[in-house]
C-alpha cells in the first residue's frame, strides 16, 4: 500500500497540470499562475485529492536548478563581466536597503533584533524561479531590464549563503559569528574556483569526446551529470544548488555545444519547474490566510511595496531609467523561494514563533501568486511613460530624418541589411534592445539606438511616419508581432518586411499586416538549390531566372 501512495501523488500532479494549466492559458493566464492554481487544488485545504507536499518538495527544487542552468547558458562570461557593476552594486544595495527598512519596521513592531534581521533579510530576496520563468516566457532574459533583474537575482542567491550560516548562530550564544561567516566565504570561494578550473580544463574536452560518440542519450546523460554534480558541489560548500547550476551554465555558455545542451535540458526544466510552482501552491495555508488575512495581506503588500520602491529608486540612482525601475521593481517585488527554507528553519530554531512564521510563509506564497499580474502592470506603466528603458536618447537630427529605412533588430540579419543600404546610399535608423550590440555599433559610427520598436512613442521618435520602409529582423515571434501591430497603428501605409522562422510564423505575421514576410527556411532552401543547380552545370542566368520566378510566385506579385 505504501508503494501506491507515490504513484497516486505523481498521477495527481500530472493530471492537475494537464487539466488546469492549458485551461487557464486559454484565458491568457500565464503558466506560472496555472501551476500555482493546480497546486492549491491539490493541497490539504481544498476538497479532492491531496498530495504530500513534503514528499514532492525535494524533487520540485530541481526545477529551480535546471532553470538557473538554462539562464547561465544564455549569459556567457564575457557578458557577465559587463554586469558586475549591477551585481555588486545594484544587487548589494537592493538587499541591504530592503533588509534595513523591513527589519527596522519589524523591530518597531516588537520583534527582537535577531528576528528582525531574519525577517528583513529574507524578505529582501525575490523568487528566482518566478521572475526568471516570466522573463523566459516573454523572451526578455537578455533584454536590458531582464539583465538588470538577473543581476539582482544573482546577488540575492549569493547572499543566501551567509544568511543560512547565520541562523544557528543567531539562535545560540557561544559561537563566533565573524569566524563562521569567514569560513563559509572561504568554502564558497574554493568551490567557485574549483568549478571554474574543472570547466575550463576538463569539461570541454569531455564534451568533445562525448559528442564524437554520436550518442544522443549519452549526451543528455552528460548534461544531467554536469548540472547535478556542480549543483551538489555548491550545496556541500554551503551555497544553494541553484547557484551551482547557474555556474555550470556559465561554463558551457561560450562552448559550441550550448544550443544542443539547452535543447536537451528544456523538457526537464519545464516539467520540474512546473512541479516547483505546484508545491508552492500546495504550501499555501488557506485557513491561516482567511483567519489572519489582515496580517498576511499587510505583510504581502507592505513587503512588495518596499521592495518595488527600493528597486525603482536604485535604478534611477544608477542611471538605468524609470522604465527599467518600474519593470524590474514590479517583477522582483515578491518574496523568494528560499523564504520557505529560511523561515522554516528559523521557526525550528525558535527565532520566529510558529504563528508569525506561518503568516510569513503565506505572505511569500501570496506574493508569488500576484507576481504575473504585477509584472504585467510594470510593463504597462513603463510603456505609458514612453520610457526607452535606459537607452540613449535619439538625437534631434535623427528624429527629423525622412525617406529612410527603420531596422528593428541589429543582429546578424540587421547588420547585413544595413551594409547593403549603406552601399546604395539609403539612410537608415536601427533599434535594438541589446545595449552591448548598440554600443559596438555606435562606436563604428552607425545610427543604431537602444529602444523597443514595439512601442508607438519610440517608433514616432525615429520618424516612422516619414520612413519609406521598415524591416523587422528580430528573432522572437512575439516581439515581431507587437512591432507590426504598432507600426500599422502609427503608419498604416508603410511597407513592412518581416523575418520569420518558418511557414507558421510567416502566416501569423502576414495576417497581422506585414507587407512581405521572408521565411528563413525558404531562403536557405533557395540558396542551396542554386548551388546544386550550378554544380549540375546550369548557367548562372538560368539559375537566377528560376530563383526569381520562385520568389515571385512564393511571395506574391509586387513582393519579390
Amino acid at each position: 500500500m505504501t508503494e501506491a501512495i507515490p504513484l497516486f501523488d505523481i498521477l495527481s500532479l500530472l493530471l492537475a497540470a494537464v487539466v488546469v494549466v492549458p485551461l487557464l492559458r486559454r484565458f491568457g493566464i500565464p503558466s506560472v499562475l496555472g501551476y500555482l492554481a493546480a497546486g492549491v487544488i491539490l493541497s490539504r485545504h481544498t476538497p479532492g485529492p491531496v498530495v504530500d507536499v513534503e514528499a514532492t518538495r525535494p524533487l520540485a527544487e530541481f526545477g529551480v536548478v535546471f532553470l538557473l542552468f538554462s539562464i547561465g547558458l544564455e549569459l556567457p562570461l564575457s557578458r557577465l563581466r559587463t554586469m558586475r557593476r549591477l551585481i555588486l552594486g545594484l544587487g548589494l544595495l537592493q538587499v541591504a536597503a530592503t533588509a534595513v527598512i523591513i527589519g527596522g519596521m519589524a523591530s518597531l513592531l516588537g520583534q527582537s533584533g535577531a528576528s528582525a534581521l531574519v525577517i528583513g533579510t529574507t524578505l529582501a530576496f525575490s523568487s528566482t524561479a518566478t521572475a526568471l520563468a516570466i522573463l523566459v516566457e516573454r523572451n526578455e532574459v537578455v533584454s536590458h531590464s531582464g539583465r538588470i533583474a538577473v543581476s539582482v537575482l544573482i546577488f540575492q542567491d549569493l547572499a543566501v549563503v551567509p544568511l543560512l550560516v547565520l541562523l544557528p548562530l543567531l539562535a545560540g550564544n557561544a559561537l563566533d559569528i565573524p569566524a563562521a561567516l569567514g569560513l563559509a566565504g572561504i568554502k564558497a570561494g574554493v568551490a567557485i574556483i574549483g568549478i571554474y578550473l574543472v570547466g575550463r580544463f576538463l569539461l570541454r574536452p569531455a564534451y568533445a569526446y562525448i559528442a564524437a560518440s554520436r550518442s544522443p542519450e549519452v549526451f543528455t546523460a552528460a548534461n544531467l551529470l554536469v548540472v547535478l554534480a556542480v549543483a551538489g558541489l555548491t550545496a556541500e560548500a554551503g551555497m544553494s544548488m541553484a547557484l551551482g547550476a547557474f555556474l555550470a551554465g556559465l561554463l558551457l555558455a561560450d562552448s559550441p555545444y550550448r544550443h544542443q545542451v539547452e535543447a536537451d535540458i528544456e523538457p526537464f526544466r519545464g516539467l520540474l519547474l512546473g512541479l516547483f510552482f505546484m508545491t508552492v501552491g500546495m504550501s499555501i495555508d488557506l485557513p491561516l490566510v482567511f483567519t489572519r488575512w489582515p496580517l498576511v495581506l499587510g505583510l504581502t503588500l507592505g513587503g512588495m511595496m518596499v521592495k518595488a520602491l527600493v528597486i525603482l529608486g536604485l535604478c534611477r540612482a544608477f542611471g538605468l531609467g524609470v522604465g527599467n525601475g518600474l519593470r524590474v521593481g514590479f517583477l522582483l517585488a515578491q518574496g523568494g523561494e528560499f523564504a520557505f527554507v529560511v523561515f522554516g528553519r528559523a521557526t525550528e530554531l525558535r527565532l520566529l514563533d510558529l504563528p508569525l512564521g506561518q503568516a510569513l510563509l503565506a505572505s511569500v506564497a501570496l506574493s508569488m501568486v500576484l507576481t504575473p499580474a504585477l509584472a504585467a502592470l510594470g510593463r504597462r506603466l513603463s510603456a505609458s511613460r514612453g520610457a526607452q528603458r535606459g537607452g540613449e536618447p535619439i538625437p534631434e537630427d535623427a528624429q527629423h530624418l525622412s525617406g529612410h529605412v527603420i531596422i528593428l533588430g541589429f543582429g546578424r540579419v540587421g547588420r547585413a541589411i544595413a551594409r547593403l543600404l549603406v552601399e546604395h546610399d539609403i539612410p537608415f535608423i536601427a533599434l535594438d534592445l541589446d545595449s552591448e550590440r548598440v554600443g559596438k555599433a555606435r562606436e563604428g559610427g552607425l545610427p543604431v539606438y537602444y529602444g523597443d520598436g514595439s512601442q508607438d512613442r519610440v517608433l514616432r521618435s525615429v520618424g516612422i511616419v516619414r520612413a519609406q520602409a521598415a524591416v523587422i529582423t528580430v528573432n522572437t515571434g512575439r516581439m515581431a508581432e507587437r512591432a507590426i501591430a504598432s507600426i500599422r497603428q502609427v503608419a498604416p501605409g508603410l511597407a513592412v518586411v518581416a523575418r520569420a522562422r518558418d511557414r507558421i510564423q510567416e502566416k501569423v505575421l502576414d495576417g497581422i499586416g506585414a507587407t512581405a514576410v521572408v521565411p528563413e527556411t525558404v531562403e536557405a532552401s533557395l540558396q542551396m538549390a542554386g548551388l546544386v543547380l550550378r554544380s549540375a552545370g546550369v548557367t548562372d542566368d538560368k539559375v537566377e531566372h528560376s530563383l526569381r520566378a520562385y520568389r515571385s510566385n512564393r511571395y506574391g506579385e509586387g513582393r519579390g
